[in-house]
């Protein structure tokens, strides 16, 4: 599932515009990686959006 354990950043809708101004139906993805990170003491692997691991919002494990 693409959903960020810690911010809850999710899949977002919208239209995607033709050239010649044609709708269709788009989603884009966060980009989400499945590491190992510190939840009180333990390691535990979560799903976390790059943005939270760049902002340093949880602590990898080693």
């Amino acid at each position: 599932m693409a959903k960020c354990s810690v911010c809850g950043k999710g899949i977002s809708f919208g239209k995607k515009y033709s050239h010649s101004h044609i709708r269709t139906n788009r989603q884009w993805k966060p980009n989400i990686q499945n590491i190992r990170v510190l939840v009180n003491g333990t390691p535990k692997k979560i799903s976390v959006c790059t943005r939270c691991l760049r902002s340093k919002k949880v602590e990898k494990a080693l």
